[in-house]
């Protein structure tokens, strides 16, 4: 039952990663969209596109919380108690991103518009690094077990953790720019996104071969399980998508682009999962020795498809009345 549990806790990272990641990812774009006259028409077309949903996509963080401190108390706790500084970050982030995104529509100042759109797009960047520092700081075996703290710096403030978060920064904005190219009406706009995109892949794909080279040697563990299978296959997989969601934005195939990029992160993240496991903490802390009673689990797993009944569909129609699939001025670019 820890195994069913524990594959359920990974689904929600992967879909807080492509959804919620997708937000940060925009407003970095928000960040470097330039001046107020330059920027204008790429921030309206992000505030259009997260506008909706924004809000929506965190119920995945909240899930994964719920999960991890429900089923495996005991990697909560030393989660939390070594990395409460990246993740108090994090949530503050998170918080004034949101109140910022809100405000600046409301505000009619240019100044205060201004200062609201710096603090929404300063805390989408901030945000995803914590979030890849934290992963980082686990996966190189910086964390406790037996519910102990570890150092509240050294943990997350180091080669791996810094890559980690560079890397979680650049997948958001790649996955943020192939979406926002997808959504975007006017051709020059949709254009411009797609060379944004085509940037950031070089430096997403940088990002991850660096992690790799650094795996190797402050991460032994992880590295092991990354070029053992099945880890080595997703990774694989993940890599030979790669140049395939490239090609397909270089050639104005956005649709494509959007589902190969969706896939790649999804298989690279399942390879993330296969190559930790069944660890949750370096070296001691298992899915299985660190898992709730037998009764809790049982009660989580059977409650969570109600929960995810009510999640879904709930989802599929906000997703379905404010992200329909925008119609092409080129039919040659629909794939």
């Amino acid at each position: 039952m820890s195994d069913v549990v524990a594959v359920i806790l990974m689904i929600g990272i992967t879909a807080y990663a492509l959804f919620g990641g997708a937000d940060f990812g925009a407003g970095f774009w928000d960040l470097t969209a330039g001046g107020a006259e330059r920027g204008a028409r790429p921030r309206e077309v992000i505030s259009h596109s997260i506008g909706p949903v924004w809000e929506a996509n965190h119920v995945w963080l909240i899930f994964c919380l719920v999960v991890l401190w429900t089923a495996f108390s005991e990697a909560f706790a030393s989660i939390m108690l070594t990395l409460f500084v990246p993740l108090s970050i994090a949530a503050l982030g998170i918080v004034f991103r949101g109140s910022a995104f809100a405000f600046r529509k409301e505000v009619t100042r240019t100044s205060s518009q201004r200062n609201f759109g710096a603090a929404f797009a300063a805390s989408s960047v901030i945000v995803p690094f914590c979030m890849g520092a934290v992963a980082g700081a686990i996966a190189s075996g910086r964390v406790p077990a037996a519910g102990k703290a570890g150092d509240p710096w050294s943990s997350w403030i180091n080669p791996t953790s810094i890559l980690g978060g560079v890397l979680a920064v650049t997948t958001c904005a790649y996955l943020a720019a192939v979406y926002l190219a997808w959504e975007s009406h006017d051709a020059q706009l949709r254009d411009d996104f797609r060379r944004r995109a085509l940037v950031v892949w070089w430096m997403a794909g940088a990002a991850s071969f660096a992690v790799l080279l650094l795996a190797r040697s402050e991460a032994p563990r992880l590295w092991a399980g990354l070029t053992s299978p099945p880890a080595i296959l997703f990774i694989a997989g993940g890599s030979l998508l790669a140049p395939i969601s490239f090609g397909a934005l270089r050639g104005g195939r956005f649709t494509l682009a959007r589902y190969t990029c969706v896939a790649q992160i999804v298989a690279l993240l399942a390879g993330w999962g296969a190559a930790q496991w069944p660890y949750l903490i370096y070296p001691d802390v298992t899915v299985m020795n660190a898992a709730a009673p037998a009764s809790t689990l049982a009660l989580t797993a059977w409650t969570l498809p109600f929960g995810l009944g009510a999640l879904f569909p709930a989802l599929w129609f906000l997703f379905r009345v404010f992200k329909a699939a925008p119609e092409r001025d080129a039919q040659s670019h629909v794939q």
